[in-house]
């Protein structure tokens, strides 16, 4: 009982932590460019968990080391970089209900290549969620999704990388801590997003008074937003299945929605508030077993 209070627990508090992210990098953008705030919360995070995970670097037997990498790249470099140039010409609440794909991309690579087992009610949560999203998208001001498609599909395409890591971690690191996974990740790309900072022109504008600005925010975000929710993130997929953990991206748009609307001057409307309602429910049919 104390495993699946917790795994609620954990689930709404990444669902709030990340759902306040899009706001948060919206308004990072303001004085760096994408390329500059993907490696910068990079960088916080990474320096974040040095400190407090360094002692949890021996732990990582050296055959898992590959497995670190890959998630690493899946889980949270590839994905920081495509959120980030996205950011910079859709809505914060668009980019997150596109991004609730990502439980049904679990669902099918998990099926296909990692023999997940899956429940039926673990799929109809899954498909009752997906329709709460498009609720979401079709009575929202959705202009920014069609105008910017291409965009669009950067999110989609870090929806996919997030399916495929959440079950790499499940099948091949669920032997290791939160923290030393976490660690270890972001130790792996601490030097590559260092490098794209320092080509990006960073160095050039860094004294400017609206890039210390997005530095506050971007160094919340990259903290609280990436290293801690990480470790809280990794617990959730060893206490659940992959499918719920990754429904947390489902919580992600209702979040984001309500936020903009009170502080973005976004839009909210009836059937918004129904469809965040249909999402919730689909969390909770995909939380059974």
């Amino acid at each position: 009982m104390e495993n699946n209070n917790t795994k609620w627990y954990l689930l709404a508090f990444l669902g709030c932590v990340w759902g306040s992210s899009f706001i948060l990098m919206q308004l990072g953008l303001k004085g760096v460019n994408s390329v500059q705030m993907g490696s910068l919360r990079i960088l916080f995070a990474g320096l974040f968990l040095i400190v407090v995970g360094f002692k949890e670097i021996p732990k990582i037997p050296l055959h898992k080391w590959k497995y670190i990498a890959i998630t690493s790249l899946f889980g949270t470099f590839l994905p920081v970089y495509l959120f980030a140039l996205a950011l910079s010409k859709i809505d914060g609440s668009v980019s997150s209900i596109l991004n609730s794909l990502t439980p049904l991309n679990t669902l099918v690579v998990g099926l296909l290549f990692f023999g997940t087992m899956v429940q039926k009610r673990q799929v109809f949560g899954v498909i009752i969620g997906f329709l709460g999203c498009l609720i979401l998208v079709l009575f929202g001001e959705g202009s920014n999704t069609t105008e910017n498609y291409y965009y669009a599909l950067l999110i989609l395409l870090a929806s996919l990388f997030y399916g495929i890591n959440v079950n790499l971690i499940k099948k091949y690191l669920s032997d290791l801590k939160p923290l030393t996974i976490s660690t270890g990740n972001f130790i792996i790309m601490f030097i590559p997003a260092f490098i794209v900072l320092y080509f990006s022109g960073f160095f050039e504008i860094a004294s400017q008074d609206k890039v210390v600005t997005s530095l506050t925010y971007i160094a919340i975000l990259g903290v609280v937003g990436t290293g801690l929710s990480n470790i809280l993130f990794f617990k959730l997929i060893q206490l659940s299945s992959p499918v719920f953990a990754a429904s947390v991206t489902y919580i992600i748009p209702v979040v984001a929605i309500f936020l903009g609307y009170f502080f973005m001057n976004e839009s909210l409307n009836l059937f918004q508030v129904i469809g965040a309602s249909i999402v919730l429910l689909g969390v909770y049919f995909s939380s059974r077993k």
